[in-house]
């Protein structure tokens, strides 16, 4: 059985990773509609920057959110004058895990969208649909595949985001404590081992369920394809 302490790292990490996803998807689908359909001046670049927070050091992003959007940065002290406040925060921990996760969504929306067969798009539109709906009725429902499988991938990386937010957000109990900063306080506990074991298993659970679904749903697409 899994203690009070435990069971708050868990809701938290359940919560923080919910929001960075859906948070994360409209900007995700938007941006890899443009990237999957679209050629532009310095497109490299955009893909450059997308790609950054999947090779940088996490500590990196969580200092350089600290810079940004801490009391002194000039994001968050705006924040601050609406009343906002990311740092110390549980949703400094959804954004620092929204930055981590979100290539990983784009990703496989990117694929989707590339899959699509466009002449289905052009035939929508030459009878007399418009852009917007061929979109929402032929394009997005197409992706639906890559949508869920970004999703599951984002959901899994910001369950497990630890050095971008223990940075940024730090080690509090009950406010931005998830699951890998509450594994890395156990360990440095004395006897905290086995309660750092349960979370590491349970951690694996859910990990290995997400690439189960994730592996599932490709292999359907795949069969629709062939089909």
């Amino acid at each position: 059985m899994l203690s009070p302490e435990e069971w708050s790292a868990l809701y938290l990490s359940a919560k923080v990773a919910m929001c960075a996803t859906l948070f994360c998807l409209p900007f995700a689908i938007a941006l890899a509609w443009v990237l999957a359909r679209h050629d532009f001046y310095c497109k490299f670049l955009v893909e450059a920057l997308l790609q950054l927070p999947m090779v940088l050091p996490p500590v990196v992003l969580g200092y350089m959110l600290l810079i940004v959007f801490g009391a002194n940065g000039w994001i968050g002290q705006l924040l601050q004058h609406w009343g906002i406040q990311l740092v110390f925060n549980w949703k400094g921990a959804v954004l620092a895990s929204m930055i981590v996760a979100f290539p990983l969504i784009v990703q496989p929306i990117r694929l989707s969208f590339q899959m699509i067969n466009q002449e289905l798009e052009q035939v929508a539109g030459s009878l007399g649909a418009n852009p917007r709906q061929v979109f929402q009725s032929i394009s997005l429902a197409l992706a639906l595949p890559g949508i869920l499988m970004g999703s599951i991938l984002g959901f899994s990386r910001s369950l497990g985001e630890f050095g971008a937010t223990i940075t940024f957000v730090g080690n509090i109990p009950d406010e931005t404590r998830t699951i890998p900063i509450a594994i890395y306080s156990l360990i440095q506990q004395p006897n905290g081992e086995q309660a750092a074991m349960r979370l590491v298993v349970l951690s694996v659970c859910i990990a290995m369920s997400a690439l189960i679904a994730n592996y599932y749903i490709l292999q359907r697409f795949q069969r629709k394809l062939g089909a």
